[in-house]
């Protein structure tokens, strides 16, 4: 019987905030996996939830495995290198779900032809940044009768502590140039420029927030057919959102190219841990309303990005789990909206809008 939820990388931190809510929810139904059982068996044991240990290899081909004759839904908590097993869940009618901020990979899944055949539903674009953000917009451009514009402002705390893969995918993006839509047409920028002001809410006051290649920019285009949107990012600590763009003016992060330096500066931002966990995600909104240019203002904040992002993965699961959806992948904003998980993540989020 398909009624499994597998959690790949079920041990880790996103993955044991995921297991831990639905393994309440849906005792002996949560499988925890990742290469090492020993790992898996000792969260299981130490979790109050009721949930199954396996040694799982997700670079490993399963398109001939048995072990998808009992899972209903698998939680992708890992960045892959190539699309095999998505497409072997999806081949095998295995809904899916999958937290990565990677676009190329996102837009790799989100072209697959089986995507059109498959009899299960993928959702993509789950976490904070994408994932709540996507939602944000789609909030706000309910409130117009065409959204022309929309900002994305993200503030991520510095005293979270975060794996070496996360800080490695921001190190390595500070000095990359990318394509967004501005007004139906393509601009090249570049990450950690083009500085700009915005007030975010409650004590955090103004901020200067700066490019940074997110995936939502590429995505909402055309999920939600906006002509302008962008992504800026800078952290709770002014001094450090300064410092960093100071070396990128000046060329450090081009250091990087060199093996032995590049492993000292990834593991001296492993040291720094002054900060807080707070987060703050919020959209400039700008369209049209009743004939008349109008703006419009949402932001969430928070505590702990892990957490946010392990919750929002758990409320979706919840829904992909127990009720039925459009078959194929979409991204998150296309079949959810905000008000369909805020009774999941009230409790760890302020919500505000105009």
């Amino acid at each position: 019987m398909k009624d499994k939820i597998l959690v790949i990388g079920g041990y880790g931190q996103v993955g044991m905030i995921i297991c831990k809510d639905l393994g309440k929810k849906f005792p002996g139904k949560v499988i925890v996996a990742g290469r090492s059982y020993d790992k898996a068996e000792k969260f299981t044991k130490s979790s109050m939830g009721d949930m199954i240990p396996l040694e799982f290899d997700a670079f490993a081909n399963y398109d001939q495995d048995q072990i998808w004759d009992d899972i209903s839904t698998v939680v992708m908590c890992i960045d892959q290198r190539d699309t095999k097993l998505v497409e072997s869940c999806l081949r095998n009618n295995v809904n899916y779900v999958d937290i990565t901020a990677s676009f190329n990979f996102l837009s790799k899944v989100q072209s697959l032809n089986i995507a059109k055949t498959t009899e299960a539903t993928g959702i993509l674009s789950v976490g904070l940044t994408p994932g709540l953000t996507n939602l944000l917009v789609k909030y706000s451009k309910s409130h117009f009768d065409h959204l022309d514009r929309a900002d994305i402002s993200v503030m991520l705390g510095l005293g979270e502590e975060h794996g070496r893969a996360a800080i490695e995918w921001m190190v390595d993006n500070v000095s990359t140039s990318f394509e967004v839509v501005e007004k139906g047409k393509l601009k090249k920028v570049k990450s950690f420029e083009d500085g700009k002001k915005t007030n975010f809410p409650k004590n955090l006051g103004q901020r200067i927030v700066y490019r940074f290649n997110l995936a939502e920019q590429h995505i909402l285009p055309k999920t939600l057919g906006i002509k302008t949107v962008s992504n800026r990012v800078c952290f709770d600590s002014r001094f450090i959102t300064k410092v960093l763009a100071f070396l990128k003016k000046v060329g450090f992060f081009n250091l990087l190219k060199i093996k032995s330096l590049r492993n000292v500066i990834l593991e001296t931002f492993e040291r720094i841990n002054f900060g807080s966990e707070v987060f703050c995600a919020k959209v400039d909104a700008l369209g049209k309303k009743n004939g008349k240019i109008s703006e419009f203002k949402c932001s969430i904040l928070g505590n702990n990005q892990s957490r946010i992002t392990g919750k929002v993965a758990a409320a979706i699961t919840e829904h992909i789990y127990t009720k039925n959806y459009p078959n194929g992948v979409y991204h998150i904003e296309e079949i959810f909206s905000i008000e369909d998980i805020m009774d999941q993540i009230s409790q760890y989020i302020n919500f505000y809008h105009d």
